[in-house]
Parts: structure tokens; C-alpha cells; sequence
């Protein structure tokens, strides 16, 4: 327990946080590109240098680490919301506890929800802890301990800081693939409406209607390689999470949490290359075993 008062509210950066960042530059071309065409638009009406115009995107992208910017832009960014009255009494419980151990005021963090049919949970921005409706539903107060504690541990390792980031700069090449797909369906709608009149307009028309459909999914095929990316060297990330969580004292709530994964059919190892690439945690089940081993060595090391 002295251990877990020490390290307090303490972040500091791992190997972890820092492979963190190989997807961010997995996005930077795309991310550069459609930059440049939001940017080619406005330049027709102000005159500002493209450096400038990218350059006041990225500024913007700290706010995200502002914890009222969290709650009004980020948090809905993701797709999470407040917790209604009841998840927010048994998340503050369960949170009040962490916070304690660790010696940080409750009130630092945002805690949210996603709505969600699996136990699922993470961390974003520079104070975000999201959790899923159902855990918050069918957890215990115990085991959400565990959940929470994972969360922090991100923060304090400072592995959100990458996906913060990631989740900023994918913004521009989202909204660049919709105009892509908007302009393609105008191009077919105008091949399909001057058919009759001309065989080789239309065929113009299909063919830059083809080529929005690839130029759109191209910029979308970098945000998925990013993730696979990301799934990848954040494996390393969720075992260190795990450890940090046991050295707070809630290695037991956490690996029970997990065991609910288990008991809902998952914590699998996945088969193929594939899924493990979509997978963006480790299997439950190495989790468990990971987290009872480090417990042991703790219960080995601390005799009583």
C-alpha cells in the first residue's frame, strides 16, 4: 500500500506512451492532404499561408488536453456521453476510491459513458475515463475499482496522449472522405440524369465518380491502418496498465472484472493474424494470468 501512496498522482512517460505515436505518423500524410484541400478552399476567400492554416489545427488539437474541452468537445468526439444520475453515483463511488489511494482529487478526472453491450472501458485526452453502460450496469462496485484504476494507469503512463492526438487528426481526413463520397454521388446522379443526351458525359461523370470512390477510401484506408497500428503496440501498453493497477492494490477487483469478460465468452486468444490486428486488447485470459502472477510475486516478496 506505501508503494501505491508514493507513487501518488505522479505521470510519467513509458516506452509504451512513446510507440504510442507510430500510428500518428501512419495519419500524417493523409492528414496533410486533406489539410491542404480544406485549406485550398479557404485561401480563395483569405489569404493565409497553408503552414499557418495546419499549424492552427494542430494548436487546436490541445485544447482536447483541456479537462472543459473534454467535456464539451472530446467526449462527444468519441461518441460518449454523462452518465445519467445513477451511473454517475456508482462511477463516484467506485472512483472516490482510486482517487484516494492515489491522492488525487476525485474531481480531476471526467468520467463518461459509452453505450455499450460489452465490458469495456478507456482513457482519452489528458483527464477522460470512459466506461461502458454495461460495465457500470452489471459490475460491482468492487470490480469497477479494478476498471478505473486500469483507466488511470493510462493516464499517469501518459499513453492517451498519442491517441489523443490520432483522434484529432483524423478529423480532417473523416470530413474530406464524406465530401469525396458527397461529390461522388452528385457526379453519378449527373451521369445517370445526361445519359439519354450523351453517352460520353455520362461515361465522364462515372469515371470521376469512380475516382472519388478511391481517393475517399484511400484517406479512409490510412485512419484503419492506423488503428491496426495502434491495436498492435498498444498490447504492450494494457500490460503495463495492468501492472501499474496491481502496484495501486486493486490487482484482485481488476482481475475479477476481467473474469466477467471470460464468463461472457470472451478473453480468447484470437486464431489468425487478422484479428489480433483488429483486436485492440490482449486476451482476458493472458490478463488474468499476467495480473495472478504479479500478485504472487508481490504476496512472495511481502510476507506477513
Amino acid at each position: 500500500m506505501a508503494r501505491a501512496d508514493r507513487m501518488g498522482s505522479t505521470r510519467k512517460i513509458d516506452g509504451h506512451a512513446v510507440a504510442a505515436f507510430l500510428p500518428v505518423i501512419a495519419l500524417l500524410p493523409a492528414w496533410g492532404l486533406s489539410v491542404a484541400a480544406f485549406w485550398w478552399v479557404v485561401a480563395r476567400f483569405v489569404h493565409v499561408p497553408y503552414w499557418l492554416f495546419a499549424g492552427g489545427w494542430l494548436l487546436l488539437g490541445v485544447l482536447l488536453f483541456w479537462q472543459p474541452a473534454q467535456r464539451l468537445l472530446l467526449q462527444r468526439l468519441i461518441g460518449a456521453r454523462t452518465p445519467t444520475r445513477t451511473e454517475h453515483e456508482r462511477l463516484q463511488q467506485a472512483w472516490a476510491i482510486v482517487a484516494q489511494r492515489n491522492l488525487i482529487p476525485p474531481s480531476r478526472f471526467v468520467l463518461a459513458i459509452v453505450d455499450s453491450d460489452d465490458l469495456n472501458a478507456f482513457a482519452t485526452g489528458g483527464h477522460l475515463m470512459i466506461v461502458s453502460s454495461w460495465a457500470v450496469g452489471n459490475l460491482t462496485d468492487d470490480e469497477l475499482t479494478g476498471v478505473l484504476a486500469h483507466e488511470l494507469s493510462h493516464h499517469l503512463g501518459m499513453h492517451t496522449i498519442a491517441l489523443t492526438v490520432s483522434q484529432w487528426l483524423t478529423v480532417p481526413i473523416v470530413l474530406f472522405a464524406r465530401v469525396g463520397y458527397l461529390l461522388q454521388n452528385i457526379a453519378e446522379a449527373a451521369g445517370d440524369a445526361i445519359e439519354r443526351k450523351s453517352s460520353g458525359a455520362a461515361l465522364v461523370g462515372r469515371t470521376m465518380a469512380g475516382l472519388l470512390t478511391i481517393v475517399s477510401w484511400l484517406f479512409l484506408s490510412t485512419i484503419t491502418l492506423a488503428q491496426y497500428i495502434g491495436n498492435f503496440v498498444g498490447k504492450g501498453a494494457e500490460f503495463a496498465a495492468d501492472t501499474r493497477a496491481v502496484e495501486m492494490g486493486f490487482g484482485k477487483p481488476l482481475m475479477r472484472s476481467l473474469r466477467r469478460v471470460v464468463e461472457t465468452g470472451g478473453g480468447e486468444r484470437p486464431t489468425n493474424w487478422r484479428d489480433r490486428l483488429v483486436s485492440a486488447h490482449p486476451p482476458a485470459r493472458t490478463r488474468i494470468a499476467r495480473i495472478d502472477a504479479a500478485l504472487r510475486r508481490i504476496a512472495k516478496d511481502n510476507p506477513r
